[in-house]
């Protein structure tokens, strides 16, 4: 992978970049995505956020050795503080935990204000985010999933609207991708039918042990998430 041909997960996120948006990458690594989208003409300018000093770093090599100091900012801090309001027009998280993108979000919403496209790129947990998005005004406008190396990727990309447009069972469409559920490409079915196996592995074991109050309750969860997949996978 390099700024001039991503990895096939990172160019699943490049292809939701709407044309002329001016692009925040947050937990950019290498800066791999903000170079690649301006050298393809996609944003006109970039900003690449990174928290940790040895990604920073890398982030920093990368922009100046493309020569493109000009137009895109590398800065260093926590999420979205390396934002001002209006800086930027779409978001892009990319190669965290759900749950870490989700309180990403919910720490820096304000510098959410005038941005108008979220592309988000959980690595487990997506049901963190669409919880999130749902719960603070965004409405999810298109899902993909791509497989690469043998791991499955979701990417989740949302716009200001109504959040509850894309769901019809709240439940399963916060569990498993409202426009996922309704495509089921291979990497989605591999997905959960991977996902049942390793639960009904698990209640098993759970099955087998004391029979407290806890293991009673995860006996139930289990058993309950298991029927709810096992009622949209195909």
């Amino acid at each position: 992978m390099n700024t001039d041909r991503l990895s096939q997960r990172l160019e699943a996120v490049a292809n939701y970049i709407p044309k002329g948006y001016r692009l925040a990458d947050i937990g950019s690594d290498h800066a791999y995505l903000p170079c690649y989208a301006v050298k393809k003409g996609m944003v006109p300018s970039a900003i690449a956020g990174e928290v940790v000093e040895g990604p920073y770093q890398s982030a920093k090599g990368q922009v100046a050795e493309e020569g493109l100091t000009d137009v895109i900012a590398v800065r260093k801090g926590d999420g979205l503080e390396v934002l001002s309001v209006g800086e930027v027009d779409v978001v892009t998280i990319a190669g965290m935990g759900g749950a870490l993108i989700a309180s990403i979000l919910e720490n820096g919403k304000t510098k959410l204000e005038k941005v108008q496209r979220l592309i988000l790129q959980p690595n487990i947990s997506a049901i963190s985010i669409r919880t999130w998005l749902r719960n603070n005004g965004w409405e999810l406008i298109a899902e993909n999933m791509v497989e690469e190396d043998e791991k499955i990727y979701e990417i989740l990309v949302a716009e200001r609207g109504e959040v509850d447009k894309p769901y019809g069972n709240l439940q399963e469409g916060l569990l498993l991708g409202p426009f996922l559920m309704k495509e089921q490409p291979a990497p989605f079915k591999k997905k959960w039918q991977r996902e049942m196996t390793n639960w009904k592995r698990i209640l098993t074991q759970i099955e087998k042990a004391e029979k407290t109050v806890e293991n009673v309750k995860k006996i139930e969860e289990l058993q309950q998430k298991i029927r709810l997949v096992e009622g949209v996978v195909k």
